[in-house]
């Protein structure tokens, strides 16, 4: 076979794996879907997820459901005003040595595994949430001058409550950034919500089978890179992300007097990578305009903030995104 089909047999063999993957996930996380296909887009993107819900929706259960199935050693951090950075990281402890002589001895915090589920991110100080700043762009730590690697591959995925203010610390801009995808994660509807009812009442649940193995996804994070784009897809890209920065020629008159500031650079490799993964969940081989569209949501609503008057306007970053997706189809299409 030549090496163009060669990759087409990977991303089919790939999408096979990720659809029984995504049932396994289903089975325990039920009537998700969307919430579903999201986090799976940031383990294959190699990124991080923020999961924004109320308590009680099974954000715990999604994410130790996901370390099973992806076959990843995973920890969890409950987050707390408390917390402390060596919490988080580990610290170095005084070891005296059975001659007498004393040395210092690093001990591993739960940042050292390959997914970390930290619980209700928001509720810890500014100095506890700067930890994972370095840990989720470079994948390592420093500690004591020391430069330690994390896990391969590592990904956080955080829970935060849309609604509880009191006595938590908003994320920055720059920790905001670091998260591939926001998903908002809702209430379920009524057939769902029975379903849930009878399926997690009774003397037996559905247990989370192991679906990928050992190095499996990094190679799935390798082939999805490998993964070719069309030119119209790459426009689209650049063109949703640059118009909402209200400074950019291309910005419209909307976003110039609603957006306090918009998305940078990582919010458009966050949308290749992506758009990328949406195709391989869904079975087919190429990205479309479609899926830019699709993913602009989770990708740019937590890179960009209303200004003061657009928020007490009532204005909203979802009607603003969908308006100026739409804007830019029908520009393309009557080009």
């Amino acid at each position: 076979m030549t090496n163009s089909q060669d990759m087409v047999a990977e991303i089919e063999a790939l999408g096979e794996k990720l659809a029984q993957a995504k049932a396994s996930i289903t089975r325990r996380f039920i009537g998700q879907d969307r919430v579903v296909e999201l986090t799976l887009t940031a383990l294959l993107c190699g990124g991080h997820g923020l999961l924004v819900g109320l308590p009680g929706l099974g954000k715990t259960r999604l994410v130790e459901t996901l370390s099973t199935v992806m076959g990843l050693d995973g920890s969890r951090v409950q987050f707390t005003p408390d917390l402390m950075p060596a919490d988080i990281l580990g610290s170095e402890v005084l070891d005296t040595n059975d001659d007498g002589t004393r040395a210092f001895r690093f001990v591993q915090g739960p940042i050292f595994c390959q997914l970390l589920m930290a619980d209700e991110i928001n509720r810890a100080s500014p100095r506890t949430q700067s930890a994972l700043l370095q840990a989720m762009q470079e994948k390592t730590v420093t500690v004591a001058g020391e430069n330690r690697p994390l896990g391969n591959p590592f990904h956080v995925l955080a829970t935060q409550n849309p609604i509880e203010q009191e006595g938590t610390y908003p994320l920055p801009e720059a920790q905001l950034d670091r998260f591939l995808v926001q998903i908002d994660v809702p209430y379920p509807d009524r057939a769902t919500e029975c379903e849930i009812l009878m399926a997690t009442t009774g003397d037996m649940e559905d247990d989370a089978v192991a679906v990928f193995g050992d190095g499996e996804l990094l190679a799935a994070q390798t082939l999805l890179r490998r993964m070719p784009v069309g030119d119209s897809v790459v426009e689209m890209i650049l063109d949703l992300v640059r118009a909402f920065r209200p400074d950019d020629v291309s910005a419209s008159d909307r976003v110039r007097e609603t957006v306090a500031w918009g998305p940078g650079p990582r919010a458009a490799q966050a949308l290749m990578l992506a758009v990328r993964a949406r195709t391989l969940l869904q079975g087919r081989l190429a990205p479309s305009v479609e899926d830019v569209i699709d993913m602009s949501h989770p990708v740019l609503s937590h890179r960009m903030a209303l200004n003061f008057t657009a928020r007490a306007r009532g204005d909203s970053l979802t009607t603003l995104i969908d308006a100026t997706a739409n804007t830019l189809t029908t520009g393309k299409a009557a080009a």
